[in-house]
């Protein structure tokens, strides 16, 4: 059963639902605006304020503190407290939350969680208590406050903090230190502070006020003030102090850091130093600012009970975290997986963990203001797109970062403190169109599309590697951590990551580490090149290629491209024709009319040996053109590089190194991917389509692949029956089949399979002839067989191919054999009788004739024998068989040839070279006269 999205079990606030996010600066609320009614409704109305907030063992010590000693209880409390903690740290929120209790007094005992800071404080009621706040970036000490309302002017921090406490009794205390800017003394501070009553002093942001202040000297006077405040509150029982100093010590100059120094050391000395909240907390502070959740269901302690759905999503995550461990980041704890699952939901834990991983080491970032400001913006949108975009998330991942929003972005950006990163997340992440990752999850398969796989993994190496603020990288684990699901096969995140580093321009990677920066990478450089690579260059390189990987491997003789008739020969030998890219089934009807002309037809002849012909077409050229391109641009980077106009680390010398093998192979392979279609003669002598399929260069050479497969369909052949050749008989009429005439119509016509080897018809006439099917001839002048060889044993290399060799029927070498045989005279005729008849009682006698005269003496031995004479081409094999061939063994035999060819029409220059060629596979020299002029 599908897992529920997460919107369907958590509800975010109503402004979020709505996509209408209160501005960020909520989460950065003055202290004034709560104390005058400007703040937000969330801040301004307590028991809104307190439903939203969790008390954290830290704001839990510190209000129960606080009651305490504005109770009067002086063990084991401070009067002063040091709020210095990192910036964004939660420190105005707990001011707000001391505000409210001092402020309402017990009225707040009805308000969730104050119930158990009153346990904690051992107290049975908030003490109403008088107070005062003051906040540095609101106070401007040039106009004041008042004088024109009613009220006296204020134009101190002083003034503005006794006028709070005690109205305009309090204030004529300090009226003329006021007026005079000049920090009141503990006897002056005890009289604007009231006695009969619990008193309660906020201060927010005094390093704004010091630095804006300094040159008039009241900078000086606020620390006077302070220090004079905190011994006055000291020494009394139920007066407490809460300060807070920082601005960002990015925007100190060395003056503000002096003065920074100075005031912490002064509270740290006379007051307790306070950290707002902690690491383990945050989760539950961000759940309960963000969501909408049944108070029933928030436990004592005040942290979120999950239901049913949402813990079974949370036990999901847990077993696939389990299932994969050995692939994760060590640091994750993978024993306790579901309970740190629950304790963010409906947060994946890495959405928290790396702001306190590796953010909040960055100067610029607010731990948990900045985090709520990003998440407000991001649970919003990710409300949104779950409804309307059909994105049924079980977690909120890390991966799912709308950086895609401009607002989002602007904000992410605010906190890394660098907006250069805006062209680097819409180029490789989102934003656009166009996007890196975008686009390859729209041409991913469908498992990768629907997750949208590529962006997460993009967005999860943004927010790991710090953005590039820092030089901190994303593992491996770390990725399948964040983007990790139940079903999710985890082996697609290394497919999609290195599909990423192939195509992104902004993405460095190192081993199995990856990081988002400001620097463009190779693939950039790439891009760039790619754009000044000629087309010429690349149809050269494509060329190439292909020719280097359909030349190896046997049983063809091979063509290239051709674009004529007259470029492919008509031979009867076995041929795979490779057609241009450009003659591609991208226009099949185009390119079959072209192989289908040239099939037909050599030059201006009709073609003889169609059957010969296998063609190999290409699927397409443009993925052929693309690798090539990409190849010729990585190459000429390479050798920028190596000439030193281009400077690269060791790490992208390596990578440049693996890039250009990695596009020499890539070409190989989009070769074979591209052809995979052949084109050759059905036996209705039609134009047939054979589909390789996928096929890859792991399987071999691409001429064997073709060599197999068109085997396997009985196309192509090792060797024919002699029963074949019979059933095959060119007609009735033919009583003699020249051996020449056999291999030409194996070529010829599509009714034939096309012999491997045209050697081989040698032993099929062998064989036919030594089993009485067919018998091997020639004709003699007188009509005769000579030789005529049937029902004998024949070898296949007496065997010749010409037109002075035939085979004949069985019946035709049969009835050869039974016809008449002429008388075989007994004596040699003469022309005289040079015999007597005789007779005696039986009969006539012949006389015998006279015996033979002595042989003459054997002739001596010759040593030398020659011959000269022209042989026609008609006898050219019965020369090579009946002459040659009997000194073949044992003989030195020396042949000069002179070859001597005319026509009147010319002879070709293809000729010319096929001849030359021939020469030098046979290994003789390959110089030949002509009469063509240069």
């Amino acid at each position: 059963m599908a897992l529920k999205p997460w919107y369907t079990i958590a509800t975010p606030r109503e402004d979020l639902r709505e996509c209408k996010p209160l501005d960020a600066s909520e989460f950065a609320v003055h202290l004034d605006q709560v104390r005058d009614g400007r703040a937000p409704k969330v801040y301004q109305k307590p028991e809104e304020f307190f439903d939203r907030t969790y008390l954290t063992q830290t704001l839990t010590t510190l209000a129960a503190e606080v009651i305490r000693r504005l109770s009067g209880q002086i063990t084991e409390t401070s009067a002063v407290f040091n709020m210095t903690t990192q910036f964004g740290g939660g420190k105005t929120h707990s001011l707000t939350l001391l505000y409210h209790l001092a402020k309402h007094g017990p009225k707040s005992a009805r308000w969730r969680g104050v119930r158990r800071l009153l346990d904690r404080a051992g107290i049975a009621s908030v003490p109403k208590a008088a107070t005062a706040v003051f906040v540095g970036t609101e106070f401007d000490s040039m106009t004041g406050r008042g004088g024109d309302d009613g009220t006296p002017q204020r134009l101190t921090p002083w003034g503005e903090i006794a006028y709070q406490l005690g109205g305009e009794r309090a204030f004529k205390a300090v009226a003329k230190h006021d007026r005079e800017m000049v920090a009141p003394a503990g006897d002056v501070i005890r009289k604007f502070l009231p006695s009969d009553q619990p008193c309660l002093i906020l201060m927010d942001e005094l390093m704004n006020y010091i630095s804006r202040s300094r040159k008039s000297g009241l900078g000086t006077q606020l620390y006077n003030f302070v220090q004079n405040l905190s011994e006055e509150a000291r020494g009394r029982k139920n007066v407490v102090l809460a300060v807070s100093i920082p601005a960002s010590e990015l925007e100190m100059s060395a003056d503000d850091q002096a003065d920074h120094t100075r005031i912490k050391k002064l509270l740290d000395r006379l007051g307790k130093a306070v950290i707002m909240s902690v690491e383990t907390e945050t989760s539950e502070i961000i759940r309960r600012r963000l969501f909408e959740w049944n108070l029933d269901s928030l436990t004592e302690e005040g942290r979120v009970m999950l239901d049913r759905e949402a813990t079974k999503t949370c036990r999901e995550y847990a077993a696939w975290i389990n299932d994969h461990r050995v692939q994760l980041p060590s640091w994750f704890p993978v024993d306790s997986a579901q309970k740190a699952i629950e304790a963010s939901y409906p947060f994946h834990p890495t959405v928290l963990s790396v702001f306190e991983r590796k953010w909040q080491a960055l100067p610029r970032f607010q731990q948990t203001r900045g985090i709520l400001r990003l998440l407000a913006l991001w649970v919003s949108r990710a409300h949104h797109d779950g409804f309307k975009g059909a994105h049924r998330d079980p977690l909120i991942g890390l991966g799912t970062a709308p950086l895609d929003d401009p607002a989002f972005r602007t904000a992410v950006f605010e906190q890394l403190g660098e907006s250069r990163l805006e062209g680097a997340v819409t180029t490789d992440i989102c934003g656009k169109n166009d996007s890196f990752a975008v686009r390859l999850d729209k041409e991913a398969i469908e498992a990768v599309k629907k997750s949208r796989l590529h962006r997460k993994v993009a967005t999860t190496i943004f927010f790991e590697s710090n953005g590039g603020q820092m030089r901190t990288n994303a593992s491996e684990g770390e990725i399948r951590l964040a983007v990790g699901e139940p079903d999710l096969d985890i082996g697609y995140v290394g497919n999609v990551l290195e599909t990423l580093t192939e195509a992104c321009y902004f993405l460095s990677v190192d081993g199995n580490r990856y990081r988002f920066s400001l620097t463009p990478n190779l693939n950039k450089l790439l891009s760039d090149r790619r754009a000044s690579i000629k087309q010429a260059d690349v149809a050269d390189r494509v060329k190439g290629e292909i020719q280097t990987v359909f030349k190896a491997g046997t049983g063809f003789d091979r063509v290239y491209f051709p674009e004529k008739s007259n470029q492919v020969a008509d031979r009867a030998l076995l041929t795979l024709v490779v057609a241009s890219p450009e003659h591609s089934f991208e226009d099949k009807k185009k390119t079959l009319a072209e192989i289908e002309s040239i099939m037909r037809n050599c030059g201006t002849s009709a073609r003889t040996f169609k059957n010969a012909l296998i063609w190999a077409v290409p699927e397409g050229s443009s993925l052929l053109n693309d690798e090539a391109r990409k190849l010729l641009a990585w190459e000429d980077i390479e050798n920028e590089v190596e000439s030193g106009a281009i400077g690269l680390d060791e790490t992208q010398r390596g990578q440049l190194k693996t890039n250009v093998g990695r596009a020499k192979r890539d070409l190989r392979e989009a070769i074979w991917r591209t052809y995979h279609h052949l084109v050759l003669l059905r036996k209705d002598n039609q134009l047939r389509e054979v589909d390789l399929g996928l096929i890859n260069s792991s399987a071999g050479e691409i001429s064997t692949i073709i060599l197999n497969r068109l085997s396997q369909d009985g196309d192509i052949v090792k060797s024919i029956s002699p029963n074949f050749l019979v059933r095959n008989w060119p007609g009735v009429s033919v009583k003699e089949w020249s051996t020449r005439s056999v291999v030409n119509a194996i070529y010829a016509s599509p009714v034939f399979p096309r012999l491997q080897d045209r050697e081989s018809i040698k032993q099929t006439i062998a064989t036919g002839v030594q089993e009485g099917i067919i018998a091997y001839v020639g004709i003699a002048e007188d009509g005769n067989y000579a030789p005529f060889v049937f029902r004998k044993s024949l070898s296949p290399a007496e065997v010749e191919i010409s037109d002075e060799a035939f085979i004949i029927k069985k019946e035709v070498a049969e009835a050869y054999e039974a016809r008449p045989k002429a008388p075989i005279p007994v004596n040699p005729p003469s022309g005289e009788e040079d015999s007597t008849e005789q007779t005696n009682g039986d009969g006539p006698s012949v006389t015998p004739p006279p015996p033979p005269l002595p042989l003459p003496p054997p002739p001596q031995d010759a040593k030398l024998l020659k011959w000269t004479g022209e042989v026609p081409k008609q006898k050219w094999s019965n020369f090579y068989q009946k002459v040659l061939t009997r000194f073949a063994v044992d003989y030195n035999v020396r042949l000069k040839v002179t070859v001597e060819i005319n026509r009147n029409d010319g002879i070709s220059q293809q000729k010319l070279e096929e001849t030359q060629q021939a020469l030098r596979e046979l290994g003789l020299v390959d110089a030949i006269e002509t009469d063509k002029s240069d």
